[in-house]
């Protein structure tokens, strides 16, 4: 697609400090870690300057089209080139608007994978700011991401979306090999498991004692880990 063809650098913003007025939103958001994470995808970084090149006046029209092209990337609805074409007309080039649309997408991407819970409304304007999202475009996309349009952008996302089957049901047994072939008395227990998967399809399998033993003990540390990780300041935000 045309916003793919030229990639806006890294270079083409500066960093400065917010105004005084705005010295409780920066605060706010350098306690806590972004939605974006923190590493700053370059598509992001370069918005800033991309939205100083579209006039206030005759911003909305634009930048609503630009989300919108942004939510069909997203939700996995085809945009023909001749639609993003038609964006591009002067004085808005094709890398304009091309950089513009990287940048939206990168930008609903990292806010809808952040949790509804977690991502609260005052935390992405702060996030947004530091960020130096102009207003009017942050207002744009904090309306997509906190308000009802957010469940209809994630069902037909995930429903678009490639992924592997879920576990569906796990069922298990314990068998005692009495004896074999070589041996007159073996009694040597296995666990016999079986896994149905959400397209459908069923897989068994055995599992030897030590390796089920193994696999009990990764799954307490697994569990323990994310007790702890949940205890951090910075995931009760």
């Amino acid at each position: 697609p045309l916003w793919s063809v030229n990639r806006p650098t890294a270079n083409s913003t500066t960093t400065s400090l917010p105004s005084t007025h705005n010295t409780h939103n920066y605060t706010l958001a350098m306690e806590r870690v972004s939605f974006v994470g923190a590493t700053v995808p370059v598509e992001i970084r370069a918005l800033p300057a991309l939205l100083a090149q579209v006039p206030e006046k005759a911003a909305a029209p634009l930048l609503k089209e630009v989300l919108a092209v942004a939510v069909s990337y997203i939700e996995g609805v085809s945009v023909s080139e001749d639609h993003v074409a038609g964006l591009c007309k002067p004085p808005y080039t094709q890398e304009v608007i091309g950089g513009l649309i990287s940048g939206a997408i990168a930008l609903l991407r990292a806010a809808l994978r952040a949790p509804e819970t977690s991502l609260k409304s005052e935390f992405l304007a702060a996030d947004l700011e530091q960020l130096q999202i102009r207003h009017d475009f942050a207002s744009m996309v904090a309306k997509l991401v906190t308000g009802p349009r957010r469940k209809a952008i994630e069902a037909a996302a995930l429903q678009n979306s490639i992924r592997l089957p879920a576990l569906q049901t796990l069922k298990w047994r314990v068998d005692v090999s009495i004896s074999t072939s070589m041996l007159k008395r073996a009694l040597k227990p296995s666990i016999l498991m079986q896994m149905t998967l959400s397209d459908g399809r069923i897989h068994s399998f055995e599992v030897p004692v030590d390796q089920f033993h193994a696999l009990r003990y990764n799954v307490a540390y697994l569990l323990k880990e994310m007790e702890d990780l949940e205890k951090r300041s910075v995931m009760q935000s």
